[in-house]
C-alpha cells in the first residue's frame, strides 16, 4: 500500500458520474454479493463465489492529502456507482443504498421518518476502506456474548432481548496525520520543609515540620507525530456509542472498490473535513497538554500554558464496517454497535437496581466487619 502527501487539485468539480456496477454470477448470471465471512462476491441464487475483482488502475493505492488544499478543493466522484440515497429527519444520517431498492426505517435510529432525496451533486468517494470480515451471524453471536458478559444488569436480559434490527453499514471516517510543535510556560514547584513552633492546647511550646513549596518559572518545547487520528463523518451513529468502537485496524485498508459494497449500504459524509480536523486537532492538544504537563520539572505545579503549531498535516477519507443494531427488552429499545472488522460490541443495556443495592449492601457490610476488626485490634 504506497503512502504519500499530495495536494488537491484545486478545480471546477465535473458532475458525478453514476455508473452501475453490476457484479453478476459467472455460473447462473443472478446479482452477487459481497460475504464478509468468505471475503468474496457470493451468488444468491445458486450460491457459488468468486473473487473481488481488482480495482481499477485509478485505486491502484491509498493516498493522503494536504489538509488546507483539501479544505480549498470540493471532493467529487461520489461513491462509484447509481445509488439512492434516503435523509433521515430524526438523527439526520444519511444513507446510499443500492439503485432500486427501497426502505422504509432508518439503519442509524430505526425511525420510519427517512425522505428520499437526490444523491448529492459534490459527494466524495473514499479513496480506501476496511471490508466487513463479522458477517450478520457473527454479529448476532457477538451480540449474544456481549449480553452474557454484563454486570448489574437483570438476570433475564440475556434471554428476554430479543434482536430486533441489524444493518451493515459502511460508515465514513476521516482520517489525520500531523507533527505538532508544542511550547509550555509554567510555574514549576519544589518542596522543601520548615520547623514550625507552635502551642498545643495545654499551652505548650510544641514543634511540627510543615511543607511549604518554592515556585520557579519554568518553560520548554516538546515535538510529537500523530498518525492515523480517526474522526467519525456520520451524522446517524450515537456520538458516545462511536467513540467507543473505533478500535479498527487501518493496515487493513484496501483501495476502494465498489464491489465490496455490493448488497451493503453506505453512509454519505455529514461532517466535513475542516469540522473532522477541529474535532482531531483538539484531542491532539489535550494529549499535548498531558504530555507537556509531564515535562514540567519539580515536584507539583501550577498556571501551566500550552502552545502548539501544526505541521504537516495531512488526511485521508475512508469507509469503516458497522453492524448498527438494536434489541427490545420490556418493551423499550436499546442500541448497539458490532465493529465490522473485530467483532468488538458496545452499546447500552439496562441496569438493575436491586442487583446494585446488593453490592452497595454487601461493601458496607465488609467495611463494617473491617472497622470493627480494626478497633478489637
Amino acid at each position: 500500500m504506497k503512502r504519500g502527501t499530495t495536494d488537491v487539485a484545486v478545480s471546477e468539480p465535473d458532475p458525478i458520474e453514476h455508473k452501475s456496477h453490476g457484479y453478476r454470477c459467472g455460473n447462473c448470471n443472478a446479482e452477487v454479493t459481497f460475504d464478509a465471512a468468505a471475503q468474496k462476491l457470493r451468488c444468491g441464487h445458486c450460491g457459488s463465489v468468486q473473487d473481488v475483482p481488482a480495482a481499477g488502475p485509478e485505486g491502484s493505492h491509498v493516498q493522503s492529502y494536504d489538509l488546507a488544499a483539501g479544505i480549498r478543493a470540493e471532493q467529487t466522484g461520489g461513491m462509484g456507482r447509481a445509488a439512492a440515497a434516503v435523509r433521515c429527519q430524526e438523527c439526520g444520517a444519511c444513507v446510499e443504498y443500492e439503485a432500486g431498492t427501497t426502505t422504509t426505517a432508518c439503519a442509524f435510529c430505526g425511525s420510519s421518518y427517512v425522505l428520499p432525496q437526490e444523491a448529492a451533486a459534490r459527494a466524495i468517494r473514499p479513496e480506501s476502506l476496511v471490508p466487513f470480515r463479522i458477517d450478520r451471524a457473527a454479529s448476532g453471536r457477538a451480540f449474544s456474548g456481549w449480553l452474557h458478559g454484563l454486570w448489574f444488569r437483570p438476570s433475564d436480559l440475556k434471554h428476554r432481548a430479543r434482536l430486533q434490527q441489524i444493518d451493515g453499514v459502511y460508515v465514513p471516517f476521516w482520517s489525520y496525520d500531523c507533527d505538532v510543535v508544542s511550547r509550555w510556560t509554567a510555574d514549576a514547584g519544589y518542596y522543601y520543609y520548615v520547623t514550625v513552633t507552635y502551642r498545643d492546647s495545654s499551652g505548650r511550646r510544641m514543634t511540627r515540620r510543615e511543607r511549604r513549596i518554592r515556585w520557579v518559572p519554568a518553560s520548554g518545547a516538546r515535538q510529537d507525530r500523530y498518525a492515523g487520528i480517526l474522526v467519525c463523518a456520520s451524522g446517524g451513529l450515537p456520538a458516545d456509542l462511536v467513540s467507543r468502537i473505533q478500535s479498527f485496524d487501518t493496515r487493513a485498508l484496501v483501495p476502494y472498490n465498489p464491489a465490496y459494497l455490493s448488497g451493503w449500504k453506505a453512509e454519505e459524509y455529514v461532517v466535513d473535513l475542516q469540522q473532522g480536523w477541529g474535532v482531531a486537532s483538539g484531542r491532539v492538544a489535550e494529549e499535548q497538554h498531558r504530555r507537556c504537563a509531564g515535562d514540567v520539572p519539580g515536584d507539583t505545579q501550577r498556571r501551566l500554558s500550552v502552545n502548539n503549531a501544526f505541521l504537516a498535516v495531512a488526511w485521508r477519507h475512508l469507509l469503516l464496517p458497522v453492524w448498527i443494531a438494536a434489541y427490545r427488552y420490556r418493551n423499550k429499545v436499546y442500541r448497539f454497535l458490532v465493529n465490522g472488522q473485530t467483532g468488538e460490541v458496545v452499546g447500552k443495556a439496562p441496569w438493575s437496581f436491586w442487583k446494585i443495592l446488593l453490592f452497595v449492601l454487601v461493601l458496607l457490610a465488609i467495611a463494617g466487619t473491617v472497622a470493627k476488626l480494626a478497633g478489637v485490634v
